[in-house]
């Protein structure tokens, strides 16, 4: 392990944490709130990345062990330090609450230990919103867009950061492809600001909800989240952009390099889409009898359906309330999620594919034992490698996933209230069902409850393996020895 250049890596993903806190502080000058909450997290921000990232080691080596420990502490640094502005400002007096907050925000959870959201700073429900938009397309991502950086060792960082199967550059620099990913990500902010501008929204409401659909992260700036507003125009705007921001990013370079057919025939898309169709048009007919009009029922579905599968988890209905169908089919959502290579979570669409694949292939190699049978995926073969890392996510997923509802089945709520709770923070989807359903929130766990679940919704967004290698002692044993 190259210590020297994780530290010195790290020191600068602080730094530019710091920068990141200017933003919030300006809209809390501008609305006449106190400007140290931000100021003094910054400060403490500078200090410590500047002593970390003060001198460039020697050796700038960084291989795969090496970035899947910077990303994993990256994201518990900058989540250490994000929590502070809540505090000092008294929005969240206690810390492991505004940790919680902290995690579900840059993580692009959206689920909240606050019972009201409105009384809030507006410094502090912007710099809590901003989170999700810095979090969505992935901390070292930001940092490899704006800071120059070595791409021998910006790869395997964005292997471990990046969500999905497999990552791969869209040219031949990965910088460049960071620059790529966040300018696309930047552009379809603004586009979905200006439409919401345009329906009424304020401009500040407008950056919140933006902020929360890019990064699928759903926090929002009123009690009853987008269900406040009570708008088909802003639930239809926000549902489709939900389900863009779900979409694979790479597809979106295609379509600007008019690479069409490359989009057209995406395989995973073309599944996601209609897991989308099927689940919308079964929850309407489903919920008929609760809405006035079918097309009622084609509103709320759309919205809730977009937001379970790209774990954005904004709400306009308490799905609590519908039929087990209804609600059994969004538990599945949960799991399944969006695209790889988008900003939303869950198990990816594209694994999902693969092991529906997989296991189809293995059933026909059990009735034609001599048949030669190839998985194939987005057109191309499939590798053993590629299966066999694909089982092992959903193995050790399924591990973490057990042991994290008999932990917190000690708190001693309901089998519903716990299972959909773990779901819904591993899955980086926000909401679960009963007590922590749309209308309700996460006070009621206890301290040690919301550190697990905030483990939880760090273990889904960076995809298990970064934060599970922190606990194996070989990963920090042997340095790399310095250049001279």
């Amino acid at each position: 392990m190259n210590n020297r250049m994780i530290a010195y890596v790290i020191g600068r993903i602080l730094l530019t944490e710091a920068a990141l806190l200017l933003l919030p502080l300006l809209v809390a000058l501008l609305y006449g709130e106190a400007p140290w909450p931000f100021l003094i997290p910054a400060a403490l921000l500078v200090l410590c990345g500047g002593v970390m990232s003060g001198k460039k080691p020697k050796s700038t080596a960084l291989y795969a062990r090496d970035g899947l420990a910077v990303v994993a502490l990256a994201w518990i640094c900058m989540s250490l330090f994000g929590a502070l502005p809540f505090v000092i400002s008294g929005d969240i007096p206690n810390y492991v609450d505004a940790f919680f907050e902290t995690v579900s925000g840059f993580t692009t959870t959206g689920s909240s230990i606050l019972t009201e959201i409105e009384p809030l700073s507006r410094g502090g429900l912007f710099w809590r919103s901003f989170t999700h938009w810095v979090g969505g397309m992935g901390v070292l991502v930001f940092v490899m867009a704006i800071l120059p950086m070595n791409d021998g060792h910006g790869m395997h960082l964005m292997r471990a950061e990046v969500p999905g199967p497999t990552v791969g550059k869209l040219v031949s620099r990965m910088s460049d492809t960071a620059k790529i990913l966040y300018g696309i990500y930047l552009a379809m902010t603004v586009i979905e600001t200006v439409l919401l501008l345009l329906g009424g929204m304020s401009l500040y409401d407008s950056l919140i909800h933006a902020f929360g659909t890019a990064g699928t992260g759903g926090f929002s700036c009123r009690n009853l989240s987008v269900g406040a507003y009570d708008s088909v125009y802003f639930d239809v705007v926000i549902s489709v952009f939900m389900l863009l921001f779900g979409v694979n990013f790479n597809l979106y370079y295609f379509l600007l390099i008019r690479r069409f057919r490359d989009v057209v025939c995406s395989e995973e898309l073309r599944a996601y889409l209609l897991i989308v169709s099927a689940s919308v048009l079964a929850i309407a007919v489903n919920i008929s009898h609760l809405y006035q009009s079918f097309g009622a029922c084609l509103r709320y579905a759309l919205f809730q359906v977009s937001s379970i599968i790209t774990t954005t988890g904004y709400a306009t209905a308490d799905f609590n309330t519908w039929p087990a169908f209804s609600k059994a089919i969004l538990v599945i959502l949960m799991f399944v999620g969006a695209c790889a290579g988008s900003t939303g979570g869950g198990m990816k669409v594209a694994r999902v594919v693969i092991l529906v694949k997989t296991s189809f292939c293995d059933m026909r190699r059990m009735l034609h034992p001599n048949a030669v049978a190839t998985v194939r995926f987005e057109g191309k073969p499939i590798g053993e490698k590629n299966i066999r890392s694909v089982h092992l996510f959903l193995t050790v997923y399924l591990i973490v996933f057990t042991v994290s509802c008999l932990l917190l089945s000690l708190e001693e709520m309901d089998l519903v209230t716990t299972f959909t709770a773990v779901a819904a923070c591993m899955n980086n989807i926000g909401p679960g069902l009963e007590v922590v359903g749309p209308m309700g929130n996460f006070a009621s766990f206890s301290l040690w409850a919301k550190l697990l679940l905030s483990f939880d919704m760090l273990v889904g967004r960076l995809e298990i393996f970064p934060m599970l290698l922190l606990f194996a002692p070989s990963i920090w044993k042997r340095k790399v020895p310095a250049k001279h």
